[in-house]
């Protein structure tokens, strides 16, 4: 499963590209997406996602 990113909640602070470990945020029309094929929730190289740890607005970051 992946994430995704609700683009009427993110306000482009860019917080969660860079803690990124599969490089799977990338800015887009204003806002950030996650590319699905390549998210893997941070599973086996963090016990928790590092987007989710870096957003601060609630429900920005969502499972897909």
């Amino acid at each position: 499963m992946a994430f995704q990113i609700v683009r009427d909640v993110c306000t482009a602070c860019g917080d969660c590209e860079p803690v990124c470990p599969t490089n799977s945020i990338s800015p887009a029309k204003g806002v950030y997406r996650i590319e699905a094929s390549t998210c893997t929730e941070c599973e086996g190289e963090f016990d928790d996602p590092q987007c989710l740890d870096a957003c601060m607005e609630d429900d920005c970051i969502v499972p897909a």
